[in-house]
This record gives structure tokens, C-alpha cells and sequence, in this order.
């Protein structure tokens, strides 16, 4: 992929980290990776959709590769309301008024959001899975799907055993996810060394604990965010044009069903199947990804 040098973008609470591609003055299109991953996942994604003239924007998330928070007393969150809020603002630091977003698991979650709660800055949405918005309400009383066996790294990461493991064993224990998420996806592991740095920014463990913490009701979350999080919690519908991309290899729950979330979605809902593609979408099947984007631009 063709890169300018890394850049920066100061908010008001970090320094985002991103890479981009294509015509500066091109159509914006924000791409965001999702947890264990980096924005390796949209290396051939972001260069097709510049070659068809758009300015491709791939942000380190909060907690991962060199994206650093401005300072040492502010939570590191990793609830959803703050990834949303996050997108916002590297839009607002860019001088963006409206952008195409796409993203699937995290990066999937901030685009989600922002076309909720922002549809005036979103002129289309690529969203892995349909509606990853949490609801969080429903995920905190036990559910069937708890004793699914794919859960079992959220609940090590609830253990303070958990947070040890994390910390001392973090491409361990990503790699083991890419694998288990990935099954049809034999290049995983030789794709891994190009987004395992990532994995060693100083506020990773922390962000990734309180996530998943904090969607089950173990962790507060960041005040700052109580206005977002009580929007999120009514489940607001995404009024702009949309395309659900489903998984049907995803070894993190099974295939994606968007079918289900359609009525959550009220401008324009488009779902394309994916067959053979893992959790890490994008980087698996670039092609459909790809398409997406440039049917939205």
C-alpha cells in the first residue's frame, strides 16, 4: 500500500496516530480496525479505494501501535461511547465534514455510533455483523450463548489472572484469536508479525481489560461519556445508507446474520453475504470490503 508518512491529530483527549492513501483532496474515507488487530487489516482495501480517487484515512484506536493519550490521569477507557466519540473527533481535528466510515468488531462499534449519533458527519456506513452498537442492558443478565466455548477469552480478561496473561503474553494470546476467529484464513499467522507491534502501546492491556469489563457491568465507565452511553442504550437507529457485510466463517460466534438488525437501519440496508471470510474481514476478503466502500462513494 502506498502511504504519506504517519501523521497525528490532536483531540481532546488523544494523539490519533493514522496512516493515509490516495488524493488529499479526494472523498474521506475513515477505515478502524477492530480488537486484537491494527490497520494492516486494510492494506489492500485502502489502496483500491484510493485508486478510485478517494483519501483513505486508517486510525490506530485508542490503545494500540503509537496513539497515546494526552495525559497520565485519564481513564483508559475502552467502552464503546468512547470509540464513537473518538471518531468524532479525529473527523472534527481533520477538518472533515462528512466522511464514509467503515470498520468491523471495535472499528466496526465507532462507525456504528457515529452514524447514530451523528448522521450529518457520515455519508455512508461498511459495517461488519450489522448493528455493533451494545447493547449493554441485555448483555449484563446471563444469555445462552455464555457457554459458548469462543467466549472464554472474555471471561479471562474479567480475572486480574486475566489482565496478568494479557500483559505478559499479548501476541500469545492475539495470535490465538486471530486463529480461532480466522478458520478458513490459513495466512493468519505470517499476517500477524505486520500488526503485532501494535499490540505493545503502554495502554493497551488497560484499554482492552475495562472494554469487556465494562460491557458486562464489572468496570465503571469514563463520566466524561454518561451523556453517550445513555444515548447508546436506547438503541438508536443509523438513518444513513449502510452495507452489512456478514461473515459467514466467523469463528467468534459463528456466521454474521445482519437480517435480524434491519429494522434498526432506516436509510437504505444493504446486506452482502461473505462466504469463506473470518472476523478480520477486510484483510481476508479485500474485494468485498472494497466494493462496498466504493458503492457508498
Amino acid at each position: 500500500m502506498r502511504t504519506e508518512p504517519i501523521r497525528t491529530a490532536g483531540t481532546p483527549v488523544l494523539e490519533i496516530t493514522y496512516e493515509q492513501v490516495g488524493d488529499p483532496a479526494g472523498t474521506p474515507v475513515v477505515l478502524l480496525h477492530g480488537f486484537p488487530y491494527d490497520v494492516r487489516s486494510y492494506d489492500d482495501v485502502a489502496s483500491m479505494v484510493a485508486d478510485a480517487g478517494a483519501r483513505v484515512i486508517l486510525p490506530y484506536l485508542r490503545g494500540y501501535g503509537p496513539t497515546r493519550f494526552l495525559r497520565d490521569d485519564t481513564m483508559r477507557s475502552g467502552q464503546q461511547g468512547a470509540l464513537g466519540q473518538d471518531l468524532v473527533d479525529l473527523l472534527d481535528a481533520l477538518d472533515i465534514e462528512r466522511a464514509v466510515v467503515g470498520g468491523y468488531d471495535w472499528g466496526g462499534r465507532a462507525a456504528c455510533i457515529a452514524a447514530a449519533l451523528w448522521p450529518e458527519r457520515i455519508r455512508g456506513l461498511v459495517t461488519v455483523g450489522g448493528y455493533n452498537i451494545q447493547d449493554i442492558a441485555k448483555a449484563t443478565p446471563p444469555q445462552p450463548r455464555d457457554f459458548d466455548p469462543g467466549q472464554w477469552y472474555q471471561y479471562y480478561l474479567y480475572t486480574e489472572r486475566g489482565r496478568e496473561g494479557l500483559s505478559r503474553y499479548r501476541e500469545e494470546f492475539a495470535l490465538r484469536l486471530w486463529q480461532l476467529w480466522s478458520p478458513t484464513w490459513t495466512d493468519a499467522a505470517h499476517a500477524f508479525t505486520a500488526s503485532a507491534t501494535s499490540l505493545h502501546n503502554p495502554d493497551f492491556v488497560d484499554v482492552v481489560v475495562h472494554s469487556y469489563r465494562h460491557r458486562r457491568g464489572l468496570a465503571a465507565g469514563d463520566s466524561r461519556y454518561d451523556g453517550l452511553e445513555a444515548q447508546l442504550a436506547a438503541r438508536p437507529s443509523i438513518t444513513v445508507p449502510t452495507i452489512a457485510l456478514d461473515a459467514l466463517a466467523d469463528g467468534l460466534g459463528g456466521p454474521d446474520d445482519s437480517s435480524e438488525d434491519r429494522p434498526l437501519f432506516t436509510g437504505g440496508f444493504d446486506i452482502r453475504a461473505v462466504p469463506d471470510a473470518g472476523h478480520d474481514l477486510p484483510q481476508e476478503a479485500p474485494d468485498a470490503f472494497t466494493r462496498a466502500v466504493l458503492d457508498l462513494l
